[in-house]
């Protein structure tokens, strides 16, 4: 059992090395009944995890429910942030198990939501975001890269704090209520555009392949983006420009990620 070394001088170990999830970036481990420690993979950049803790600490006092950071460690060379323990289930596991799409959708919505009524200015902007993925992005016929430029230059400034990873993945749902994960990603800029980001990820990304019935969760997934734009009151015709800008900051984003973009302008 490995013993964790904070730099208050206390002592937290990995109850039995449980595993509490395990994601593209890093690992949850339980440290405790109160605590978790998110592990970021060996070599993922400091100034990353010393950015999602700045942010974790910046939006604590907001009035939306999330776990609190307490401080940076290190692991044999890996970094860690510690973390109040969330109890409870994720919403995307929720939603698998229950099938419940409208009222998965009424539980982001109302979270969303929260997070959007508040207003940042010490945060990157979300133009200056996209515009740095669209610049990485390979395989971009240059005449489309020029007019996405053109519309990304046309999208509005904000000051509307935008969670960028908002997600049923990064959803928990604790005594019934939503809480929010994962603060790498906060910008400022226009709550239409993190609406628009929610339904890129949650309608375009890919599905796993391990997943038996694919069509299915596609169906599911095309679904939850309808109900949760319903609960929004936004329609596609609202965010089909920043979708358009999002699709193509993806592909430097993730670059090995296949996307579902069909509904997608060229």
């Amino acid at each position: 059992m490995e013993k964790l070394y904070s730099k208050e001088g206390l002592v937290c170990t990995l109850v039995d090395g449980k595993v509490l999830g395990i994601g593209n970036t890093a690992t949850v481990y339980k440290l405790s009944n109160e605590k978790v420690l998110k592990l970021f993979n060996k070599g993922y950049p400091k100034d990353a995890v010393e950015r999602e803790f700045s942010n974790a600490k910046m939006i604590e006092k907001m009035g939306f429910l999330k776990p609190q950071a307490y401080e940076m460690i290190k692991v044999e060379g890996q970094m860690g942030i510690i973390y109040d323990m969330v109890q409870g289930y994720s919403l995307v596991e929720w939603v698998m198990r229950t099938g419940n799409v409208e009222e998965c959708a009424s539980l982001m919505a109302k979270l969303h939501k929260e997070i959007l009524d508040n207003s940042v200015d010490k945060v990157p902007d979300y133009k200056g975001l996209l515009k740095h993925d669209i610049l990485r992005a390979r395989n971009v016929d240059p005449v489309k890269l020029e007019k996405i430029l053109q519309k990304l230059n046309a999208l509005p400034e904000g000051d509307v704090l935008c969670h960028g990873d908002f997600h049923p993945g990064n959803i928990m749902i604790s005594n019934g209520k939503p809480a929010i994960l994962d603060f790498m990603n906060i910008c400022r800029g226009v709550y239409l555009f993190d609406v628009a980001r929610t339904v890129f990820l949650v309608e375009y990304t890919p599905v796993p392949n391990d997943i038996k019935d694919k069509e299915m969760l596609l169906k599911l997934k095309v679904a939850l983006a309808d109900s949760y734009l319903r609960e929004m009151n936004v329609s596609r015709n609202m965010i089909q420009d920043y979708l358009d800008v999002i699709d193509v900051a993806r592909r430097g984003e993730c670059p090995e990620e296949e996307r579902r973009s069909d509904n997608c302008r060229d």
